[in-house]
């Protein structure tokens, strides 16, 4: 019995001494929860001070450290010793025992105090902790390295222009489909401007949100580069003429530059060698062609919003479409016509015409196609049915309503004036640019031309054979040699041009009096005047860029390009004041130093030399204000972009 009370007393002593280590713990581990919160809100603190701020919060924590760390560890003790629990019926047993031996419990409430030695000694775990915490400290440099990386994310600005960039230019709406239908197009084949305008303006409109096909013949003469890669869209019969003879219509087709290229090909038409024979066979070509045209269309179920036809050889399009194919699904298109050159109608007599287009009798009237008494006029009724007519040019447009201009059609041109309007052209700056044009020995923009003009005149003079010298004044010409050209003026006043300060160039063919003329002033002033009686494309570029000033002194223009292209490549244009040269160049005011170049008004030859004679003067007396007006041409805007826009508003207007 004395055993068993005596262990009853050993466990009740055991019990009491844990119940007061428990308690005391206890008790350190609330004492030392403000203490931990501090601790705990410190880190934060750190994230957004600096590296020095975060150094200072550091060492204050290692000074705290033995304190702060022997609470965790109490505190993880009476988690482990929750177990113990069971002494708590143990120590009613002890109490109920003698007060006496409660005694013997205080000494090892005393003893308990070595308890905190392992507390204490825990301090040293607080190092590989508060490690950890120091070591955090290099972590917020790459917080603060995060910053470059922000870097690039703002570098990716730039990325993001190039995708609003194509959004950028918003294209006009509403977006319409056009047709051109005309002879000849460049680079296929091309014999004057109409070719020009032909390739230039449809990719002009591309930008100006249009759908544009180009559809002209397929002449033999096209190079084989393109023939070659035409692909072959079908073929069926037509039936043309008034005795119901048929044709065989094939459609060859060649994309360029966003432009479809749609070639009408029949070898008994366009076999020839160049696009333009005898009227006698070109009327039976055209009449075919226009009504060829029209059924391909319809053929590719290709139905434009606009069909735009060019100059005569396409003149019956119009009628042909409110005739015979008004019941069609091209009947709903409507018709533009554009007139290049009112000298050329396509007229013959009304029975050959009849024959070949197999277009009824009421259309052969005063009113629409008849000229005269017997004769049908092709462009003439194109005019009548047409929904719009313009010209190449605003005084053109005027011009053409006038006996002189009229060709004999200025009063169907008056009735028709309400639907007459006038677009200047443009030229294509990929074809006809200084700054990159390859063929000439020194290519310059505005900011070089004064500089690099002379050298191109010592290259022009060097290839010709002329005399070699920068301070000549060198007079260009690149035409037709023809009198509607002006050719007869220039031809009667050579020799008083030929001062010995004056070299002029002559680059074309023509008419053989002005060739041989031209050639006879060669041998006469050898050194001085160069006559090439050919046309090469390379030459031109050449001429453009080493000459001085340029002669276009023509009888009637009816838009004209020389002088534009003059113009951007800096060389100064000598014009009669009529049609497109009227428009497109401002005569020069000694006063006000304005304009961009030099003109006369009645056509006399007289008037030509004394142009000439005033751009001599300002280049040999006045060299600063002839060089400002050399860089205000190269400043002037002659591209196609402005044309584009307005035949489009015309487009659109035509179509509501």
């Amino acid at each position: 019995m004395a055993g068993k009370k005596k262990t009853t007393e050993t466990e009740a002593v055991k019990a009491a001494e844990t119940t007061a280590a428990g308690e005391e713990v206890k008790a350190a581990a609330e004492a030392e929860k403000p203490v931990e919160e501090k601790e705990a809100a410190a880190p934060k603190k750190k994230a957004v001070r600096k590296t020095s701020a975060a150094k200072k919060t550091t060492a204050a924590k290692k000074t705290a450290a033995p304190k702060k760390t022997a609470a965790p560890k109490k505190t993880a003790a009476p988690k482990k010793t929750a177990a113990p629990k069971k002494t708590a019926t143990r120590r009613k047993k002890a109490v109920e025992a003698p007060a006496e031996a409660a005694a013997p419990v205080e000494a090892p409430v005393e003893a308990a105090a070595p308890v905190e030695a392992p507390v204490e000694a825990a301090a040293p775990v607080e190092a590989p902790v508060e490690a950890p915490v120091e070591a955090a400290a290099p972590v917020e440099a790459p917080v603060e390295a995060a910053a470059p990386v922000e870097a690039p994310v703002e570098a990716a600005a730039p990325v993001e222009a190039p995708v609003e960039t194509p959004a950028e230019p918003e294209l006009p709406q509403p977006r319409r489909s056009i047709a051109f239908i005309g002879s000849e197009c460049y680079p296929f084949v091309k014999t004057g401007g109409l070719g020009d305008v032909m390739y230039a303006l449809p990719k002009a409109l591309i930008a100006q949100n249009c759908d544009v096909r180009v559809i002209i013949p397929r002449y033999k003469c096209i190079p084989d580069k393109y023939q070659e890669k035409m692909v072959y869209r079908g073929a069926f019969d037509m039936d043309l003429c008034s005795d119901g003879k048929r044709y065989y219509v094939g459609i060859m087709e060649y994309v360029w530059d966003g432009v479809v290229y749609d070639f009408i090909d029949n070898e008994e038409f366009f076999s020839f060698g160049k696009p333009y024979t005898n009227l006698i066979d070109d009327i039976p070509k055209f009449c075919y062609f226009g009504k060829a045209a029209l059924a391909a269309l319809n053929y590719m179920d290709w139905i434009p919003d606009v069909i735009h036809c060019h100059d005569w050889q396409a003149g019956l399009v119009p009628v042909y479409l409110r005739t015979m194919f008004q019941n069609t699904p091209l009947g709903r298109s409507k018709v533009m016509i554009t007139i290049h050159n009112l000298r050329f109608q396509g007229i013959y007599d009304i029975p050959t015409i009849q024959y070949w287009s197999g277009l009824p009798d009421y259309v052969f009237n005063k009113d629409a196609l008849k000229q005269g008494y017997n004769d049908a006029n092709m462009f003439k009724g194109g005019l009548t049915y047409s929904n719009m007519i313009t010209t190449v040019s605003s005084t053109y447009a005027g011009e053409i309503q006038t006996g002189f201009f009229g060709e004999n059609l200025d009063a169907h041109l008056r009735y028709h004036s309400g639907k007459l309007r006038g677009i200047i052209n443009g030229i294509d700056y990929g074809m006809w640019d200084s700054a990159t044009d390859s063929l000439l020995a020194a290519p310059y923009d505005i900011n070089t031309v004064l500089e690099n003009k002379k050298a191109n005149k010592l290259a022009l003079q060097e290839e010709l054979g002329l005399e070699k010298d920068e301070g000549k004044f060198v007079i260009g010409l690149i035409s037709r040699l023809t009198n509607q050209k002006g050719l007869d003026l220039i031809n009667a006043i050579v020799p008083e041009i030929m001062d010995g300060n004056t070299q002029v160039v002559v680059l074309g063919t023509g008419d053989a009096e002005y060739e041989n003329s031209f050639r006879g002033y060669e041998n006469m002033y050898k050194g001085s005047f160069c006559a090439n009686i050919m046309y090469d494309e390379g030459r031109a570029h050449k001429i453009y860029a080493g000459s001085d000033a340029l002669l276009v002194p023509s009888l009637f223009e009816p838009c004209g390009l020389t002088q534009l292209i003059c113009m951007h490549y800096g060389t100064v244009p000598i014009v009669r004041e009529t049609g497109g040269l009227k428009d497109t160049v401002e005569p020069f005011n000694e006063f006000t130093s304005e304009g961009n170049g030099f003109t006369f008004d009645r056509y006399e030859a007289g008037l030509l030399l004394d142009a000439i004679n005033r751009a001599k003067t300002l280049y040999f007396t006045d060299r600063s204000r002839w060089d400002d007006m050399v860089k205000r041409d190269m400043a002037k805007d002659v591209s196609w972009e402005n044309s584009a826009k307005q035949y489009r508003a015309l487009y659109v207007e035509m179509t509501q």
